[in-house]
């Protein structure tokens, strides 16, 4: 099948707030440079819809998804709801998408399940919320689309699913949501201290995580070397027939919430790599707070995954829609660089693999391989019967 991009208008004008570090538009530019570049032919591009109240119910509790709309409606909350349901925070404001926005991401990353039953590709730039919890708002994300992404692939019947996650932060409310799973398998690699705090190396999400938290300065040669030497591997053995890449593009060195130092080529490695081992894949957004680095990284893996390249200066209108880009928050060492406006290629930001990476690596290798119920990709894949799942079964 040829790649799909889900998109939505929504995207185009809708922010947290002035204030917030989502204010800058993310979804919008990939789509816009995507145009401009030839990449988004309207064959390949469908509108998400916005997933209804029912069908969030598949992992959140209708009462936080009722509370969400409300708030929407009113544009306020009562101090119940907020410590209740995590809404009207500084990190999760009242604005007037509130729920209309997530629910339009969820919605896509539901219908890119129903797209890949025949196998392919699908990329969900919206989609990525990777925080949110059953009950409530958490970390800038009101719902978990990457759940119910995982979710709507397991009520199609698959039986292996993998989710990797090479944001940033750590996907907390993922591995809440998965609670060792035996049909699902989760990978993260993520910066080591940063909020939310969690998935540290010892902590198997009851079994079915693999979490790997990295070192500030991480660069592209540890990022291969822990694609190469653990995710790859793994995945190999597993022999998911499902893959959901959440694709956050905050592990870039210019983005403002981390200090990891990788390029997008990073993200470029990531998705074609998974893209040659799975039946079926599935790239999110997620985190990502220098327009910029965004709508270049992602809009390069969108390229990347349809066999083009931008090896060169962009054409005149697409270094346009760079140019035209604004920022309020711009830090000291962040602001714009010519590249940033004349070619989605960040320069490779390669360096020395530390010690603390090869044997973190080795170490969540050495344990899937002990404890892994699957063989090789060529051999059986029978698995273990393990504890109950607390994911919801539909």
């Amino acid at each position: 099948m040829t790649p799909v991009f889900i998109g939505s208008g929504i995207y185009r004008g809708s922010s947290y707030g002035a204030w917030h570090p989502l204010h800058i538009p993310r979804v919008s530019t990939v789509m816009d440079l995507s145009r401009a570049l030839g990449w988004l032919p309207q064959a390949q591009y469908r509108t998400s819809p916005r997933a209804k109240p029912e069908a969030l119910h598949l992992f959140h509790t209708p009462d936080y998804i009722a509370a969400l709309m409300q708030a929407e409606a009113s544009q306020t909350v009562d101090d119940a709801i907020r410590t209740r349901h995590g809404l009207g925070t500084t990190a999760n404001p009242v604005f007037g998408e509130m729920f209309r926005r997530p629910a339009t991401g969820a919605g896509g990353v539901m219908l890119a399940a129903e797209l890949l039953r025949g196998g392919g590709v699908v990329h969900v730039p919206g989609g990525g919320t990777h925080h949110a919890m059953a009950d409530r708002a958490n970390g800038f994300c009101y719902l978990n689309d990457p759940v119910l992404c995982l979710l709507s692939l397991r009520h199609m019947g698959l039986s292996r699913i993998a989710y990797v996650d090479i944001d940033a932060h750590h996907c907390d409310g993922v591995q809440d949501a998965l609670s060792g799973a035996a049909d699902m398998l989760m990978i993260s690699v993520h910066e080591d201290g940063r909020w939310p705090g969690t998935g540290a190396l010892h902590d198997d999400g009851g079994g079915r995580a693999l979490n790997l938290p990295v070192p500030r300065g991480f660069n592209d040669s540890e990022m291969r070397h822990i694609l190469h030497r653990l995710i790859l591997p793994v995945l190999d053995r597993f022999a998911p027939q499902a893959v959901v890449l959440q694709c956050g593009s905050d592990a870039i060195e210019e983005d403002p919430l981390s200090r990891l130092a990788l390029s997008n080529n990073a993200h470029v490695e990531t998705a074609l790599a998974l893209r040659d081992i799975a039946p079926r894949l599935i790239v999110l957004g997620g985190g990502g707070y220098n327009p910029w680095s965004v709508a270049r990284c992602w809009t390069r893996v969108w390229g990347a995954l349809n066999g083009h390249r931008a090896d060169g200066p962009l054409p005149g209108p697409a270094q346009d829609i760079l140019r035209a880009l604004d920022w309020n928050r711009r830090s000291t060492g962040r602001r714009p660089q010519d590249h940033w406006h004349s070619t989605l290629n960040d320069p490779p930001r390669n360096g020395p693999v530390r010690p603390e990476i090869r044997d973190r690596a080795a170490h969540l290798r050495a344990r899937f391989d002990a404890t892994s119920p699957y063989s090789r990709r060529n051999g059986s894949q029978g698995r273990k019967k393990t504890a109950q799942s607390a994911v919801p079964t539909p």
